[in-house]
């Protein structure tokens, strides 16, 4: 790979937390280290959730522990707008590309449908969708038309999806068994993520995604995306996740863990610290600056499995 383009791409939804910043670290590391471009996309879709004090406190809290980037969300650069809600009329072109192919079709199914149908279930309890809108008939479109405003979703193909994780390995799912025809552009007219992080990683250039490791199934149907749009995908590292002592993903309900509480108890050396003996890069827990670390960063010592955050340590 030539010039490594790197990205963080979180939701301003409320305040970063400690996994939050754990994949936002391993990203920047990643690119830094390869003496790569790092970009900062803010992706907030949904407007009901995603407001712009909470992205404005975002960039604030990264600039803190020292984490820069070189275009994107305040900065500017050649593949803007670097929020998700300007890029509207960019999806509306991709979704039009899909839909002149017959690629994708309207769905009427309410969600109380949806999970009554006798649609298979993953193994992880989600929903395979049933398809049972895929095959339906133009006067039975036009009839649930008159009382609902229809989802869109894209035709997945039997056929295996796969790619090799950078972290952890070889990974691949039967898009048709495995999850189902799936939403590109919701019934409220929001564009859906897997929609969005495609054409977005795609028209910025992005070659490098690293994000975490419950995103790793969301990657044959975003792999799967990049070939109908013409895209070449990026390379993923997928990373642990964080977890509470109860064995608990870190989410943004854990107040005490989010970046106002821990800015007040480390400094941006010790935090940085931390985080980089979770992932590998320190014997101990020991003050260090991200730029330092960046020095010596090495893929080979990332943990692959999720890491119980232990209290002690906060």
């Amino acid at each position: 790979m030539g010039n490594v383009r790197g990205r963080f791409a979180p939701s301003p939804s409320g305040r970063m937390h400690l996994g939050n910043l754990f994949s936002g670290l391993l990203a920047w590391l990643s690119v830094r280290a390869a003496g790569g471009t790092m970009v900062l996309r803010m992706e907030d879709l949904d407007p009901d959730r995603c407001k712009e004090e909470y992205a404005v406190q975002l960039a604030d809290d990264l600039r803190w522990l020292g984490l820069d980037w070189d275009e994107g969300y305040q900065v500017g650069g050649p593949h803007g707008p670097y929020r998700q809600s300007e890029r509207t009329d960019l999806y509306a072109g991709a979704f039009e590309t899909l839909e002149r192919q017959g690629l994708i079709y309207p769905c009427y199914c309410t969600r109380a449908e949806r999970l009554a149908a006798s649609a298979p279930h993953r193994s992880d309890g989600q929903a395979v969708y049933s398809g049972r809108c895929r095959h339906l008939t133009e006067a039975q479109r036009a009839e649930l038309s008159a009382t609902r405003r229809p989802a869109w979703r894209v035709k997945v193909p039997d056929r295996n999806i796969g790619f090799t994780d950078g972290l952890q390995g070889v990974y691949e799912e039967n898009l048709l068994h495995d999850c189902g025809d799936f939403i590109l552009r919701r019934s409220d007219g929001v564009y859906a993520y897997q929609l969005a992080v495609v054409y977005d990683d795609g028209a910025m250039e992005v070659n490098q995604v690293v994000r975490g490791r419950d995103l790793l199934d969301s990657t044959p149907r975003q792999r799967y995306l990049y070939e109908l749009l013409g895209l070449t995908p990026p390379d993923f590292y997928h990373v642990p996740l964080l977890l509470a002592p109860d064995g608990r993903r870190l989410s943004k309900r854990e107040k005490d863990l989010d970046m106002g509480a821990l800015r007040e108890r480390f400094t941006p050396e010790a935090l940085t610290g931390l985080l980089a003996f979770w992932a590998g890069q320190l014997d101990k827990p020991e003050p260090v600056a991200p730029a330092e670390l960046a020095q010596h960063f090495d893929w080979a010592k990332v943990p692959a499995g999720d890491i119980m955050v232990d209290p002690n340590h906060l």
